[in-house]
């Protein structure tokens, strides 16, 4: 397994560049985003393992991007890392779903001490592993196998995957999808679904195995043999 991946959203390039290089040094993986908006953007690309989150940008405040966050993956470790050092502020954020809550002026190695605090809670907690037929999602690691063959997903891909084993042999319609894969931000682009559901399909069966992932006409795609 490589290096955790961490996501830093600050609007302060100052901070941004500090923790890149320091996190960096301590072996992490880091993206960095400086708004609301390209930090889901990012989490949508590439899926964090964890990330660290300020409260006060332009567009949308850290509170709004922990919710949204907080419901495309419920189990993602989020540390809000702002100078609101307001009792009422902290007892928000931990009350909307953050893991930690730390005030700037901070010292480096807390900071970095709790990230793997935190990476460490994560993989102590037992990880959901669905299967259909030879298809296997492990959760805790992020991970897909077609049989012995390893699958590498997108952030989008990933989701997709994970709602069609969710429910295996149920109907899940392109609305149901669309709401639960890009929710706030689909633009009504209702074909957008059907090149993920494609993307997905390419990777799923790059081995000749045979297709799980079916068309329902007028309805939506299902999880079952053909």
């Amino acid at each position: 397994m490589g290096a955790a991946r961490i996501l830093v959203v600050d609007d302060d390039p100052a901070v941004r560049d500090v923790l890149r290089r320091g996190l960096s040094y301590e072996g992490f993986a880091v993206d960095t985003a400086g708004s609301g908006e390209e930090a889901l953007t990012l989490a949508r690309e590439r899926l964090p393992d964890l990330v660290i989150l300020d409260i006060l940008m332009p567009g949308l405040d850290g509170f709004e991007v922990l919710r949204r966050l907080r419901a495309a993956d419920p189990h993602l470790p989020v540390l809000m890392l702002t100078a609101r050092d307001a009792p009422a502020d902290q007892v928000r954020g931990l009350t909307e779903g953050a893991d930690d809550y730390v005030v700037k002026p901070f010292t480096f190695e807390v900071l970095v001490a709790r990230v793997r605090a935190l990476l460490r809670r994560r993989q102590l907690e037992q990880p959901e592993v669905l299967r259909y037929e030879d298809l296997v999602l492990d959760t805790g690691r992020r991970r897909a196998r077609r049989g012995n063959r390893d699958v590498e997903l997108t952030a989008t891909e990933y989701k997709l995957l994970y709602l069609f084993l969710r429910y295996p042999e149920r109907v899940l319609s392109k609305e149901f999808l669309m709401d639960r894969v890009w929710g706030y931000d689909f633009g009504g682009n209702t074909n957008i679904l059907e090149v993920y559901i494609k993307q997905l399909r390419q990777k799923l069966e790059a081995g000749g195995e045979r297709r799980l992932i079916q068309t329902v006409r007028g309805m939506g795609y299902v999880l079952r043999e053909e």
